[in-house]
């Protein structure tokens, strides 16, 4: 593994980044971050604490607090959990706040992989891999639709499509980092791929960023 390998993993919701950045983890022998996980346990954290989510002040001072090793929480798996993760996630506050942690986790000695919304275009701007994953609202619905379903989540599909939608526009419309591809991201679109097809089209996309800079 070549040093200082940094992989930078950005997509909408239910995209399959997830799956990707877990697998190039394991591929590569790089430690993962699910920084939506972050986002995620601030905005649980803020309504159990009582807190507004779309209050500013109150979610940047929780964000401030969030352990970086303690995101396993079932609770920050669920379709709330997203809702709330995308409430929090507009405010420059908080993003603020969990920004140095991403931060400093991609500039860990060997490299990381970080997947997110803002990984390529503000946390690790230098990466030398940079993927873009995506696919058509319809078929990402479907996937957290039946990942609900899988934990218990009894949710109409129309509803889970609608929460999709209002995602997408969220993060994409925020004043503060909004979900975009940077200019040196390879896209990758999993519409009509399995799980082992898009997984070797992201290692063959790191591996040729590696040799563009070798």
């Amino acid at each position: 593994m070549t040093a200082s390998l940094v992989i930078a993993v950005d997509g909408p919701a239910a995209s399959g980044k997830g799956t990707v950045a877990a697998w190039l983890g394991k591929a590569y022998g790089l430690p993962v971050l699910d920084t939506g996980l972050l986002y995620r346990a601030v905005g649980v954290a803020a309504s159990r604490a009582g807190s507004d989510p779309d209050d500013p002040e109150a979610a940047a001072a929780v964000a401030g607090k969030i352990d970086l090793l303690a995101l396993d929480d079932p609770a920050f798996r669920t379709r709330a959990a997203g809702e709330l993760a995308s409430r929090v996630a507009v405010h420059p506050g908080v993003r603020q706040a969990l920004n140095a942690a991403q931060v400093g986790f991609a500039r860990r000695p060997g490299g990381a992989v970080l997947d997110g919304r803002d990984i390529g275009t503000v946390i690790a701007p230098w990466a030398p891999a940079k993927l873009f994953v995506t696919a058509r609202p319809e078929v990402r619905a479907e996937r957290r639709w039946r990942q609900l379903a899988a934990q218990g989540e009894t949710v109409p599909f129309e509803e889970v499509l609608a929460d999709i939608r209002r995602r997408d526009a969220r993060d994409g419309g925020r004043a503060d980092a909004p979900l975009a591809r940077a200019p040196d991201a390879v896209l990758l679109d999993t519409t009509e791929m399995t799980i082992d097809l898009a997984t070797d089209a992201a290692r063959r996309i790191v591996e040729a960023a590696r040799v563009g800079r070798e």
